[in-house]
């Protein structure tokens, strides 16, 4: 058993989501035009009990060709290919089998990063970051991809038409006792403390983030005026240009966080990847500070200790909101924050890619309000507006 209770709840996870809600394996094509790759990409997905790789080939115009017929799940598709890259072929994947998960792969590059997040927009589930140094030995690398082909790979399953049998037909009556790999512990307990107009909006984000974020801050509606701090658990480079994709939806300048950077209204904040985003009081000022401290819930930037930090400058005027991810990250932070007298909201169990981060919240009772994504943009400008939650 692990020693470090983050990585010990994110393993447990991992574990439950080996088993789907139909009892079968994720399926899973690999597309990428290096054979070294793929080979290293079907090896690493084939550990994992729950995942079988039923096709792999080395391009776009190839992975058409066989979609329909094999029942697949979850695509990994390269970015740049001969023939036809990733992002041509996308949409034609999804207009054959609309219900798959495509998680695009690429390296780490600003052009990539860029694709990637624009790929989202475009109907991609998710990303997995190339490692720059090679994929032989990159256990975060394949730890990243098999998390993530197991959470989208459920959510496929969950999309296809029941079976007949007595098992599918249970699995279909009770699809909320089995979501992402997180089992309810009972009804959920909210706080109905009094809730305060906040200074600032804190979110907390991780698996299925981006779009996420999307669907929260194009919905924020007229009169937000706080600063919105964001961490995303993403790597250097991509954080910077989520900053810079949420210009275009956000309706509000967003840009990745620098260190001594004063914090204004009505700006959003993006805490870089690599570094934990604190805030701190100078005066009537408030200013970020970055820091290379050690990981938190096994991740920097995390969650924890923005909300710490904020938490001992707003109190009752923090507005925090958790939002889909893997693990716990915070957890802790949203204690304090309850205990302080500030509001929490996670997102709900059925809109979450992967109900960990927000489900833990949403079980420890210190939630004021647990929501469908949908709802929680609309939530966050009616609180921001001293309006009912």
């Amino acid at each position: 058993m692990s020693d470090d209770p983050a990585k010990a709840r994110t393993l447990q996870e991992k574990s439950a989501l080996t088993t789907s809600p139909r009892g079968s394996s994720v399926r899973v094509m690999v597309v990428d035009d290096s054979s070294v790759v793929r080979g290293i990409v079907t090896r690493a997905l084939e550990v994992s009990p729950g995942i079988k790789v039923v096709a792999s080939v080395s391009n776009g115009a190839l992975a058409i060709k066989m979609l329909p017929s094999i029942g697949c799940d979850v695509i990994v598709l390269d970015i740049e290919m001969p023939q036809m890259d990733g992002m041509e072929a996308l949409p034609q994947l999804l207009a054959i089998n609309p219900n798959v998960k495509i998680i695009m792969v690429s390296s780490l590059t600003r052009r990539n990063a860029d694709v990637s997040l624009r790929a989202l927009s475009l109907g991609a589930a998710d990303y997995v970051p190339k490692p720059s140094t090679g994929l032989g030995n990159a256990d975060a690398f394949r730890d990243e991809l098999v998390e993530k082909v197991l959470a989208h790979g459920e959510r496929a399953q969950r999309c296809r038409p029941a079976q007949p049998s007595g098992s599918a037909a249970a699995a279909q009556a009770a699809p909320a006792l089995r979501v992402a790999g997180v089992a309810p512990s009972g009804p959920i307990a909210l706080r109905k403390a009094a809730i305060e107009r906040p200074a600032i909006i804190a979110i907390g984000s991780s698996t299925g983030g981006p779009q996420a974020l999307s669907e929260v801050l194009k919905n924020l509606g007229h009169g937000v005026t706080q600063p919105i701090v964001i961490t995303q658990h993403m790597p250097p480079t991509f954080t910077a240009i989520l900053a810079e994709h949420m210009n275009r939806y956000a309706g509000r300048p967003a840009a990745e966080a620098k260190d001594g950077e004063i914090v204004q209204g009505g700006r959003i904040y993006v805490a870089p990847g690599g570094l934990h985003m604190l805030i701190e009081a100078r005066g009537a000022q408030q200013v970020i500070r970055l820091s290379d401290a050690p990981l938190e819930n096994s991740c920097r930037p995390a969650v924890d200790p923005m909300l710490r930090s904020l938490s001992e400058i707003h109190r009752k005027k923090l507005l925090t909101v958790i939002l889909t991810g893997m693990g716990y990250d915070g957890l802790k932070g949203c204690r304090v924050v309850a205990e302080a007298g500030g509001t929490v909201i996670a997102q709900d169990q059925a809109s979450s890619v992967v109900w960990g981060m927000p489900g833990a919240v949403a079980q420890a009772g210190i939630c004021n309000a647990v929501l469908p994504l949908a709802q929680i943009g609309q939530a966050i400008g009616r609180v921001a507006r001293g309006e009912p939650l």
